[in-house]
């Protein structure tokens, strides 16, 4: 890689995660859910109980838009608004058991169709690849956009 001239890492990543997204398209579709309603149900198996900011925060939506989308999945049994004992103006969120079977159902459908991309790459090099994703996945985007590190 040294001297290797490559694309950036936006020009590679970006078109792979819009074929991604369309590729979870039909799975979404086929169980009634929008990809905004499964980053809720993800992101709620993350962190079992927070706030509705909290969660619009974590999942990049703006909080106002997010609300139509938790009564929806609130009205399927799939998640609980709960108000927090100790401030009344804030919705404590969990997901319900049904919630969770629906997550993990999808989950698995979405990472069948993943294995089929991944299946073009050798074991070791599969294993490397999703191993570094998750090392910069886990960097905080405040260090990513900070131009002085």
């Amino acid at each position: 890689m040294d001297g290797e001239r490559r694309p950036d890492l936006a020009a590679m990543m970006v078109p792979l995660g819009r074929a991604l997204m369309a590729a979870e398209g039909p799975v979404l579709a086929e169980h009634d859910l929008s990809m905004w309603a499964y980053a809720v149900l993800h992101e709620l198996d993350e962190r079992p109980v927070r706030s509705q900011s909290a969660l619009a925060r974590a999942i990049g939506a703006d909080k106002t838009r997010i609300i139509g989308v938790l009564d929806g999945l609130q009205r399927r049994g799939l998640i609980r608004r709960e108000p927090d004992p100790d401030d009344r103006r804030i919705h404590l969120l969990s997901l319900t058991p049904d919630g969770r079977r629906l997550r993990d159902q999808v989950q698995a459908a979405i990472q069948a169709r993943e294995d089929r991309l991944l299946a073009r790459l050798p074991e070791d090099d599969r294993r490397a690849f999703l191993r570094a994703l998750r090392t910069l996945h886990d960097v905080p985007r405040e260090e990513i956009i900070d131009t002085d590190r």
